[in-house]
């Protein structure tokens, strides 16, 4: 079955549901679907996106064998 006939089928059903709670799940599915990540995370996990980032940008990193050897 091609991706049309699936999407019409599922119109089909959904048009034949008097379930609200199907109907709702529905909704969340294409709610999370359009979501971003960033809108899910805490206010302290973006701080430190945000920092991460600016530390990148001003060249403060550590190369992962440099790092590695640190910690052998």
């Amino acid at each position: 079955m091609d991706i049309q006939a699936e999407k019409i089928e599922l119109v089909k059903m959904l048009l034949d549901t008097e379930n609200p709670k199907i109907i709702e799940s529905i909704k969340k599915i294409f709610k999370k679907e359009a979501s971003d990540f960033w809108d899910d995370l805490s206010i302290e996990q973006r701080k430190e996106i945000e920092n991460a980032s600016l530390e990148i940008k001003n060249g403060e990193v550590t190369d992962y064998d440099t790092f590695m050897q640190k910690h052998r």
